[in-house]
């Protein structure tokens, strides 16, 4: 087999024997359980972002999703802040790479809050030594998970990154939100006050406008988390007809240029409604016992409505309104 055919039958078995077996008890618990996010870290996944192209990596993390969304959202947190390490060319490359690509160190990401107009929620300020950073950052995932969360800050025209230390201390202040899907991912509202950013901790100090160009390349990314709730739906509806239409979705996700903002946008609009379209028709087949907290109906009914504003643009707002006005 090709090594990108292991990897993905590995995935697989995962998401199938582990996190699908107990995505139930994860979503119910509070906090992912350890062992749902150790096995990943144990079959080498914690790395991929360092390695695998777009393309292996959105099938893992569908793969994953279509077992316990809950899980693989914790999960997908790190991805992104493994791949800031392991380019950097500071210090931190060299402190934080190789742990955070061996799942030895987890991380989570701190970033959703930049994309928001008006005045930045997060500032840093220049010292002697490094950065202070004040503001707020919702949301951040993984909480009690992560060792480190890469987060983002205002400077003017710039955009900071750094790898920053996951724990609450006199100038970081964690607190709770209550969600109704997902609320094991340990999400949080971060609090900065004056919180000092060591300068070696720093991964990039880059324009603001670019990045938005450049975040805009990656929206592909969290359609996988749709077409894994709607994967799961398919495969316990077994529906030959619905099936079909997941793999035109996915088919259309793939075929769409990164660079083409607008089709993309109506793309991922149109993976998040087929998996309430999945959701609602696999509620409708378990009939009244989907409203249990034991089946795995009302789940993925509840993880389809979050992949339908996770990651959401104006544009993928847009999009999902006009379908649904239709």
């Amino acid at each position: 087999m090709h090594p990108t055919e292991i990897l993905l039958a590995s995935a697989q078995q995962i998401a199938d024997e582990v996190l699908f077996s107990n995505a139930l008890a994860a979503d119910a618990a509070g906090v992912v359980p350890e062992p749902q996010l150790q096995c990943i870290a144990d079959a080498g996944f914690y790395g991929i972002s360092t390695y695998c192209d777009a393309a292996t990596i959105g099938k893992i993390i569908e793969t994953f999703a279509s077992g316990c969304l809950t899980t693989t959202f914790v999960y997908t947190q790190h991805l992104g802040a493994a791949a800031a390490a392991h380019t950097s060319d500071g210090p931190v490359r060299d402190e934080l790479a190789a742990d955070m690509a061996a799942g030895h160190k987890r991380g989570g990401v701190a970033f959703a809050h930049v994309l928001r107009p008006g005045t930045p929620m997060t500032t840093v300020q220049p010292t002697n030594d490094g950065w202070l950073l004040n503001g707020t950052a919702p949301w951040v995932t993984g909480w009690g998970h992560i060792d480190v969360v890469h987060a983002a800050a205002r400077h003017g025209e710039d955009i900071v990154w750094a790898l920053i230390d996951a724990s609450d201390s006199p100038t970081l202040r964690s607190d709770e939100v209550a969600f109704a899907v997902v609320d094991s991912t340990q999400t949080k509202v971060l609090e900065f006050q004056d919180h000092h950013v060591p300068a070696s901790r720093v991964t990039k100090v880059e324009n603001y406008a670019e990045w938005r160009v450049r975040y805009q390349l990656g929206l592909r990314t969290n359609g996988s988390l749709a077409l894994g709730v709607a994967n799961r739906c398919c495969q316990l509806l077994g529906n030959d007809t619905l099936t079909k239409q997941l793999n035109r979705v996915r088919d259309r996700l793939d075929s769409i240029a990164p660079a083409d903002g607008d089709a993309m946008s109506v793309a991922r609009a149109d993976a998040s409604l087929f998996a309430m379209k999945a959701a609602t028709a696999l509620v409708a087949k378990t009939g009244g016992t989907s409203v249990m907290m034991s089946e795995h109906a009302q789940r993925l009914m509840r993880e389809a409505m979050f992949t339908m504003v996770q990651g959401q643009t104006p544009a993928i707002k847009a999009a999902m309104l006009d379908r649904l006005a239709t």
